[in-house]
Parts: structure tokens; C-alpha cells; sequence
């Protein structure tokens, strides 16, 4: 028995289930595992991996071209000393906090509807992760030297900066990754036992045999599940929290116009999860499409993560509400003029952009449920929030630096075609592991959604008797 078989019923109210009815445990074990196991390979996949692919090349372009001429090539100047690489940082680690939350968090919840999604949520985490990782070490200018980041001790005396955030950041990142795959990891584990046993080629035994561990579902590798399952679950959830709270600090901490508020702690974590959502979304709707997945990611699965855009959405709005009024209310004039300067200055569209996607589409239209049971609009609500998103980022980093303390010291932030094409690369970099999981890895659990099944015919049961 797993640890997901005490969970909450899995038919909704008013009789929308988690998983469609009529499907047995052998049904469903045959259609999440005939995606991996199927002979040949998907023309749709194939060229969807191949323009993945591509965008990478891209990124090993601009990036051999960086390490052969620096930092130089990028926009990055004086005073406008943080550029894409910080921005894409960020904005990358937010992605990657949505499945932590739905593997994590939910499954201490008790919550049901997670079964659907979660595997490939945790697979976008750490994908989203190592995207994340790349840039701080090519912002580096050296990123062969990124190991002085780590507490080493070092002949000439060199020692890493315990009160520098990037160091914090190392270890935080570091942490949220090991935790991340791990929990990922040990959930695919009954997984990969039922496709060693399916799989009729033998370099597929041999390798998913491997991976499986010896696994036999017995009542003693059941318990070790539950409990390995559990304890990581309980040490990735305050991840959640920890690893962006620990980001916001590389702005917190610096006596810099706009950066220095006690508000981005919580802030940067209700962002973080509020673009991981949407990204979970953006991924969700085109495999339930091209998968014929519509009988395990219901409308009810978009209908939660839909309220939870909503509700995060909300606290972003909050948090560019109290920025404002404290920029204000503070009486300290140069926060006063940053605002102000974002709001009407040489970046003021950009900052309109981001509060028409962040704040005014999706508050608008969440609130109705036939929006957020509608595919398309709830694919192009998630699109949107990820370009706002993006863009709040920018706005953060950019605007606070390119007009300082000192109008002599004012400049302007112009990304180059390298910088473009670094973070493209990483979009492709994203991709091209996402389509070697879902060709290789079932992205469905499948022993979670048996589960469903159980469950789903004791409340037919029940309300046949009744």
C-alpha cells in the first residue's frame, strides 16, 4: 500500500472524478506504459525533439562564443551590472518550484489530484534547475573558477564569503536539486519495475532493472516507499520557501533603490510558485492533447491549478501593491523615484506589460469557472503569466540599477543577439530534456493512478447502493 492509499476520496464534487471512469488497473498500466514502451517513435516527437534539439545548439553556440571572448559580448555595463544571466536565473528557479510543491506539499496534504500531474512536474523541476544552475557560472566571466564558491580550504588563503548571498545561493540551489531528484527518483521506482517487466527488448530490461533496484513489491519494499517518500517530502517542502526566500536575498541585502524591502522574501516565493504553476499548465494541456491523456488530467486537474494561479496571482498583486505604497509612504525619495521611474521612464512599457499579464488578464479571467475548465484559455492564461513573469524579473533587476543614487552614473541596458541567444538555448536545453523524459520515463505514475482506479469504483459502489 502506498502512502498516497489514505488520501482523500478521488471523486470530486459534484461527480467529477479525478480519473475518467471505466478504466481497470490493467488499462491504465497499458496506456501510460505503451507511451514508452512503443515500437518506433512518434513523428509528432520526433520533430518537436528536433527543433529542441536545434534551440540547444544555440546554446552551445553562444556559449563556446562567450567563454572564447567574456562577458563582454553580453549587454551587461556600468551601471547595468546584472543582465539576462540574473533574470533567466531567477525566473528558471520559479519554474522549478511548482513541482516541488505539487509532489511535496500535496502528498502531505492528502491531496488526490496531484497523482496526474506530479511526475512530470518533478521532472520540469529539475530540468528547470539545471537551466537555472548555468547562469550564475557564466555570469561568472570564469566559470572554471566556480568551485571558489565552495567552503575549500585553499593554499593562498582564499575562502569563499560566508555573507555573500551568492554563496548562499550554492548551497541553497545545491540542496533544492539533490532533494528534487531524489524524491523524483524514488517515486519512479514501482514505475520502472512494471516497465522492466513489460519491456520486450533486452537492453531495456536490463537497463530499467537497474534503475528499479530489486524491486518486487513486496510488503517490506511497500513500507521502505512510505517512508523514504515521506521523510523527503518533508525535507522538500520547506525548500519551497527556503531556496527563493534565499534568492531574494541576492537583491535584499543591497542598499540598492527597489531591492532593499523586507516584502521580497514572501514576494519572490508567491512568484516563484505562481510561474511554476503556469509552467506546469503550459506543459500539462499539450501532452493531455497529444497523448490522449483527457481521461487522467480531467478538467478538475485544470480547475485546481487554475485556483492556485488565482490565488498566488493575488499575492503577487499584493506584493506590487506594498511596494509602491512603501516606496511612497517611507518618505525615502529615491525609492520614491524608482517607482515612479518604472511607471513612467525609458522601461515604463515594459513594466505596463507585466502588470496587464501578471495582475490584470489572469485576475480577470480566473475568477470564472468556465475559464479555467476552458483548454485554450487556461494555455494562453499560462503563456501570459509566464512572459509577465519574465518581465517582472527584468523590471526588478534593470530598472533599479541603470538610474542609481547619482545621475551622472545613469546608463541604459540593451540586451545583445547573445544574450537572446543564451536564453533560447536554455528554453531548448528545457525541452530536449523534457522530450528524452516522456520518450523514456512514464510521465504519469502508475501505480498512483490504480489507486484512482480503486478508488473511483468504491464511490460507483456507493452510489449504486444508495
Amino acid at each position: 500500500m502506498s502512502p498516497q492509499g489514505s488520501e482523500h476520496s478521488a471523486a470530486a464534487e459534484n461527480g467529477r472524478p479525478f480519473i475518467a471512469p471505466g478504466h481497470s488497473y490493467a488499462s491504465v498500466t497499458d496506456k501510460i506504459s505503451s507511451i514508452v514502451l512503443v515500437e518506433g517513435t512518434r513523428k509528432g516527437w520526433l520533430a518537436g525533439f528536433a527543433l529542441a534539439f536545434a534551440l540547444f545548439m544555440l546554446m552551445n553556440v553562444a556559449v563556446a562564443y562567450l567563454l572564447y571572448k567574456g562577458v563582454g559580448i553580453w549587454g551587461i555595463n556600468i551601471p547595468v551590472g546584472w543582465g539576462f544571466a540574473i533574470i533567466n536565473f531567477v525566473w528558471w528557479i520559479g519554474i522549478g518550484h511548482a513541482g516541488t510543491l505539487i509532489s511535496a506539499f500535496l502528498l502531505l496534504m492528502r491531496q488526490a489530484w496531484r497523482q496526474s500531474i506530479n511526475r512530470f512536474a518533478e521532472a520540469m523541476t529539475l530540468f528547470a534547475v539545471a537551466c537555472a544552475g548555468m547562469f550564475p557560472l557564466l555570469h561568472m566571466g570564469r566559470p572554471w573558477l566556480a568551485y571558489w564558491l565552495l567552503p575549500y580550504p585553499d593554499t593562498m588563503g582564499t575562502w569563499p564569503q560566508f555573507r555573500s548571498p551568492l554563496v548562499w545561493d550554492v548551497f541553497a540551489v545545491s540542496t533544492y536539486a539533490t532533494i528534487s531528484l531524489l524524491f523524483w527518483f524514488v517515486g519512479l521506482i514501482p514505475d520502472l519495475a512494471t516497465l522492466r517487466d513489460r519491456t520486450k527488448h533486452r537492453l531495456g530490461r536490463r537497463a530499467y532493472g537497474f534503475l528499479a533496484m530489486g524491486w518486487r513489491g513486496s510488503a517490506i519494499h511497500w513500507r521502505n516507499y512510505e517512508m523514504a517518500s515521506l521523510l523527503l517530502a518533508g525535507l522538500a517542502t520547506p525548500l519551497v520557501v527556503s531556496v527563493h526566500t534565499v534568492v531574494s536575498f541576492d537583491f535584499t541585502i543591497a542598499i540598492v533603490p527597489g531591492w532593499h524591502s523586507t516584502i521580497f522574501p514572501p514576494y519572490f516565493v508567491a512568484g516563484a510558485i505562481y510561474s511554476g504553476f503556469a509552467m506546469v499548465l503550459t506543459l500539462a494541456i499539450p501532452l493531455r492533447y497529444f497523448y490522449k491523456l483527457e481521461d487522467f488530467v480531467t478538467e478538475r486537474h485544470l480547475d485546481n491549478m487554475g485556483k492556485i494561479l488565482l490565488a498566488t496571482g493575488l499575492i503577487v498583486a499584493y506584493g506590487y501593491m506594498m511596494e509602491t505604497f512603501m516606496a511612497f509612504y517611507s518618505g525615502n525619495r529615491f525609492d520614491r523615484y524608482m517607482i515612479v521611474n518604472r511607471m513612467t521612464g525609458p522601461y515604463a512599457p515594459l513594466y505596463w506589460l507585466l502588470i496587464t499579464c501578471n495582475i490584470a488578464i489572469p485576475l480577470t479571467l480566473l475568477w470564472f469557472p468556465r475559464i479555467r475548465r476552458s483548454v485554450p484559455a487556461l494555455f494562453a492564461i499560462s503563456l501570459i503569466v509566464q512572459l509577465g513573469m519574465w518581465l517582472e524579473r527584468f523590471i526588478i533587476v534593470v530598472t533599479s540599477l541603470h538610474r542609481d543614487f547619482m545621475p551622472s552614473a545613469w546608463g541604459m541596458y540593451f540586451p545583445t543577439i547573445w544574450d537572446w541567444a543564451t536564453f533560447i538555448g536554455t528554453i531548448g536545453l528545457f525541452l530536449t530534456l523534457f522530450f528524452l523524459f516522456i520518450r523514456f520515463l512514464p510521465m504519469i505514475s502508475i501505480f498512483e493512478m490504480r489507486e484512482l482506479v480503486h478508488q473511483t469504483a468504491e464511490e460507483n459502489g456507493k452510489r449504486t447502493s444508495h
